[in-house]
């Protein structure tokens, strides 16, 4: 039986320059006595682009390191209260997005009261369209990202502005599409063609390669519009086929590539986009039987099977834009694999089983072979 399980989000708004005006509308929708979650990078946007148009603010909270660690989140929780804070305004990427679900989580569990959630994504991963998120727990004998989905922390409200864009470093930006390329393929794990996510995926996927076969190698957004290369409508073309990689998020499961890089970000350190740059094409090749042909709905071609033309595809992208492509170059040792092998077994059975028999084994070289 197909399903379709849909989010509680309130209003997505989409467009150039409807920043401002959407900001300011933001108590309409219950979004009362903000905290802006943020980074310093992004502290000139913020500061000219958020802060002049919201109402009633109560501050902010900047100290967000990658991958959501349960102290910033704790630190966070302290904040919210000291400020009376009734709602957050999530201004950045993923981890940002992460860290003010797992607050609004977290705030529910302690006081009975989820916190709405409004997102200015500075990325193209797509988490402002899921209530999936991560907190890294720090106090183990090993770091762990742990997983979360909770309905209720979904952003009510999402603005898709090509300005939230402007400032995001190169690789950041473009790394991040390749993650939300990740959630349109892994997210055909356990659903057909005909399924929503299926249909909003390819459209999605494509976008994305569209743009950044065009991208010129290396140049800030701002300098890629200044070229001629880009324009602001691609930079919103990007912003919506990160919504359409992700446009069912609780209707799927995603797989081996996303749960490679919860371990090599969440444990190891590396940034969470740029983990789907080193694992999907890889992961696509070594579970293509898992998928079977109903991956040539990203594209057909008869000439190699869907699987190795879509990993052929993305796995040109990573290497035309100069991506990271490799753990190794990053600064993590080979003597990690073991553990990462048996992080993963013991932690996502499941995902490790789509390789097919003698999973373990073709887990060991894969692992190899991402270094």
């Amino acid at each position: 039986m197909a399903q379709l399980l849909p989010l509680p989000q309130n209003l997505i708004v989409w467009g150039e320059n409807v920043l401002a005006s959407t900001i300011s509308a933001f108590p309409e929708h219950g979004i009362e006595r903000p905290i802006v979650f943020s980074v310093d990078f992004l502290d000139a946007m913020r500061r000219d682009l958020v802060e002049p148009h919201l109402v009633g603010s109560v501050g902010n909270y900047l100290n967000l390191p990658a991958h959501a660690p349960d102290i910033a989140i704790e630190e966070s929780l302290e904040r919210i209260r000291s400020l009376g804070a009734r709602s957050i305004i999530a201004h950045g990427g993923g981890s940002v997005l992460d860290a003010a679900k797992a607050a609004s989580h977290l705030h529910h569990e302690r006081t009975g009261t989820f916190l709405p959630i409004a997102a200015l994504p500075t990325t193209l991963s797509g988490s402002e369209f899921s209530h999936y998120f991560g907190i890294t727990e720090t106090n183990g004998p090993v770091r762990f990202k742990r997983s979360y989905a909770v309905r209720e922390t979904v952003p009510t409200i999402v603005v898709l502005d090509p300005l939230l864009l402007l400032d995001t470093p190169v690789e950041l930006l473009l790394s991040s599409a390749i993650k939300g390329m990740d959630h349109a393929v892994e997210g055909m794990r356990t659903v057909d063609v005909d399924h929503p996510h299926a249909i909003m995926a390819a459209s999605g996927l494509n976008q994305f390669a569209a743009v950044l076969e065009r991208w010129p190698r290396g140049l800030p957004p701002r300098l890629a519009i200044e070229s001629g290369a880009v324009t602001h409508r691609d930079l919103l073309s990007l912003q919506l086929a990160a919504w359409h990689c992700y446009f069912a998020p609780a209707s799927v499961i995603y797989g081996l590539s996303h749960r490679i890089g919860h371990i090599l970000g969440g444990t190891y350190g590396l940034p969470h986009s740029v983990t789907s740059c080193i694992t999907l094409a890889p992961v696509i090749r070594a579970c293509a039987d898992r998928y079977g042909p109903k991956l040539s709905i990203f594209g057909e071609s008869r000439i190699a099977p869907a699987a190795a033309q879509l990993a052929n595809r993305i796995e040109g992208l990573v290497t035309a834009q100069g991506l990271p492509d490799r753990v190794g170059p990053l600064g993590l040792d080979r003597s990690i694999l073991p553990d990462v092998h048996d992080l993963l077994v013991r932690s996502y059975p499941a995902e490790v089983a789509d390789l097919g028999d003698a999973a373990e084994a073709k887990l060991t070289s894969l692992l190899d072979s991402l270094w």
